[in-house]
């Protein structure tokens, strides 16, 4: 082993090719990504990353310039599991969630991603190995589309090669939405997977209203119905809705996790390894969902989580995200025949293109 000599942190604004927007966050014109490299004193690297939606970037890469090296430098870079519980009780007081753990969550991947290249095997293999072949789907940020832009945009998807789709409700209407997804519907076909988004946006008996509504059009999920706060306005819904639930992106630790999972409020869980703890916290939640015999899904930072859902045999799907960073790294994510490939370079893969970033600094 080898100890942690050096963290540098980044911090950059993405400008979006085109403006996004759902029903909660408005729209999105850029995101931010922080990142985190690590060196150890062999002077091998691994590096992380979180991302938001566009705010609070500042005070996440503050964290991890200021807060975070004192609890890690000198260490020994391997002891992934000490280090991470050192640096969680250490922000626990005055940041439990927020900004800490998206912090802690770009520090563990980038040691993961260390320890990975120092043993030479892609992350999955580190992680267990299961199948490096994980079923994706293409996730749209797409509420204000019109029926018309939104078929134009599932089309290229599917030219790309998705065999699965999401796209936003949570219009002012219901019936705009239930328009929305039965041409979805019609469009892909009987049986083709088709995920529906709310972004948190109903009350419990609005959300119930809307699940009744899609039944209808067999949706392998309806996402974020209601605020994540309210574990037990999930179980209702999952109750009284009739369709099955994904949860998680906006969970920030296991314990979370497991409050849905035990009060039955969540069909698919869905951590986002950039925010719930990094890669430490999520494997435990996928392997906690696999207790309960829950399929897990993922939000957010495609590039990292195919390796950890092709560690897991309890996966359902990989999201491709709409906060790409193709045009910045060296390889984009593979994708053939609805499945995105877990790449066998070591570690996780990703080469940022840090002078291009630098632009964006």
């Amino acid at each position: 082993m080898a100890r942690i000599a050096t963290i540098e942190t980044g911090f950059y604004r993405i400008p979006l090719p085109v403006t996004l927007s759902d029903s909660t966050h408005g729209e999105i014109a850029a995101f931010e990504l922080i990142t985190c490299r690590i060196s150890d004193a062999d002077g091998a690297e691994g590096v992380g990353y979180t991302y938001t939606v566009g705010r609070n970037g500042g005070a996440v890469a503050d964290i991890l310039r200021r807060e975070i090296p004192p609890f890690v430098e000198g260490r020994e870079a391997d002891d992934t599991e000490a280090i991470w519980h050192h640096v969680w009780w250490g922000l626990h007081y005055g940041g439990r969630g927020g900004p800490a753990v998206l912090a802690l969550s770009a520090l563990d991947i980038a040691l993961w991603d260390l320890k990975a290249r120092r043993a030479g095997l892609p992350l999955f293999r580190l992680l267990g190995g299961f199948d490096a072949r994980v079923p994706c789907y293409a996730g749209g940020i797409d509420l204000d589309l019109s029926v018309e832009a939104l078929l134009k945009q599932t089309d290229g998807n599917l030219t790309k090669g998705f065999r699965a789709i999401k796209m936003k409700v949570g219009r002012p209407d219901l019936k705009s939405d239930v328009a929305r997804v039965s041409a979805m519907r019609q469009h892909l076909g009987d049986g083709f997977p088709l995920m529906a988004d709310a972004n948190m946006k109903w009350t419990v008996e609005e959300a119930i209203r809307a699940a009744r509504a899609f039944q209808p059009y067999d949706l392998t999920w309806l996402e974020e119905p209601i605020i994540p706060d309210d574990v037990a306005g999930h179980a209702r819904i999952m109750q009284a809705g009739g369709v099955p639930i994904a949860a998680g992106e906006n969970l920030r630790s296991l314990w979370e996790f497991k409050n849905y999972i035990v009060a039955g409020a969540v069909s698919y869980p869905e951590p986002d390894v950039t925010n719930c703890g990094g890669v430490t916290a999520f494997m435990k939640i996928a392997r906690l969902a696999e207790a309960f015999n829950l399929p897990v899904t993922s939000h957010g930072a495609h590039d990292i989580t195919v390796h950890l859902l092709a560690a897991c045999p309890n996966r359902s799907y990989l999201e491709a995200h709409g906060f790409g960073l193709d045009r910045y790294i060296a390889h984009p994510l593979v994708l053939g025949d609805g499945k995105a490939l877990a790449p066998d370079r070591p570690g996780h893969g990703i080469g940022f293109d840090w002078k291009g970033l630098a632009k964006l600094s």
